[in-house]
């Protein structure tokens, strides 16, 4: 089972249809939506300031997601994608956007709707992504606009496989309850 925990007396609140890896952790002031997944390693602690998941977000392995204490808040829009242990710290990330393997969003910056980060890109504190582009690189800039295709064969592709994943893990840990249960 995950770890959960409160941090001063408050505890993280989820959506409907959520899942949680067994060693995901998931502490403080954090709210998730519907349709939400956190994978194995992945961290998502609001300890210091308030982190806010929207619905059909996936939080993939070794991913952290924090924000920094008394100045920046870590907010997440609907749809997104945040790659094997990429680090999303203190910023915007609005809907319907892949943040890709080992990529570095930093303290407020903000990540505009139907927007790639590619992986390994580091964006830095306080850049605005443009929506509907490519941002690669370090630092991350702008290399192109995102066509339809890639919105729908990237962006919405990977949410919507993940979405998929988490549901035969969720039937996965029943089968194996009820098989205990027999014995």
């Amino acid at each position: 089972m995950a770890l959960i925990l409160p941090v001063k007396e408050v505890l993280p609140v989820f959506g409907a249809n959520c899942y949680l890896a067994p060693n995901a952790t998931i502490v403080g002031d954090v709210t998730m939506g519907d349709d939400c997944s956190v994978w194995f390693n992945a961290v998502v602690r609001g300890d210091v300031n308030a982190i806010r998941i929207g619905n059909k977000v996936n939080i993939q392995d070794g991913a952290v997601i924090h924000c920094t204490y008394q100045k920046t808040k870590t907010i997440i829009g609907n749809n997104v994608s945040v790659g094997h242990n990429a680090i999303v710290h203190g910023c915007v990330i609005h809907d319907n956007v892949l943040v890709g393997m080992g990529a570095i969003v930093m303290d407020n910056a903000e990540v505009g709707s139907n927007s790639i980060i590619a992986a390994g890109a580091v964006v830095l504190e306080g850049t605005k992504v443009e929506a509907g582009c490519i941002y690669a690189g370090v630092p991350a800039r702008k290399v192109k606009d995102i066509s339809q295709e890639l919105i729908s064969g990237e962006i919405n592709r990977i949410a919507n496989n993940y979405l998929m994943y988490s549901g035969w893990f969720k039937t996965e840990v029943k089968e194996n309850i009820a098989k205990r249960t027999e014995i």
